[in-house]
């Protein structure tokens, strides 16, 4: 049978890893304000934008824009390329849309409003670890 004291030492030991895992998951990433200053709207250059960009599991993509005038939304490869609106994935329209990177691999997003997307304003990026 275990000693008392190696039974406490193994709990402060197992109580010290979860709150440093804790810590690690409260670090989050970086912040990525799509468009930089000009945000996220039909005269932007978002794919020049995010050639400069290296994006990671935990950073977080922040849209603003003119919420009556754009929408951000998520669509497969397919729809990105032809600038097909439905279906989607998600749609976001807050004028302030904040996305948390939340898993490895390529992601898409247009926006919907008229012929915007047909214009430019669409993002590629790839989420690496």
């Amino acid at each position: 049978m275990l000693s008392r004291a190696y039974q406490y030492r193994n709990m402060i030991m197992l109580y010290l890893a979860l709150v440093a895992s804790l810590n690690v998951l409260e670090a989050g990433g970086a912040t990525h304000i799509v468009g930089g200053s000009d945000g996220w709207d039909s005269f932007s250059n978002s794919l020049n934008w995010s050639r400069e960009k290296e994006f990671h599991v935990g950073d977080v993509l922040v849209f603003n824009y003119k919420n009556d005038a754009h929408n951000v939304m998520q669509v497969n490869s397919t729809a990105y390329r032809k600038c097909i609106k439905n279906p989607y994935t998600r749609l976001f329209n807050s004028g302030h849309d904040s996305l948390v990177l939340s898993e490895v691999g390529k992601f898409w997003y247009i926006c919907a409003v008229a012929d915007h997307c047909e214009n430019g304003q669409k993002l590629a990026i790839k989420v690496v670890l």
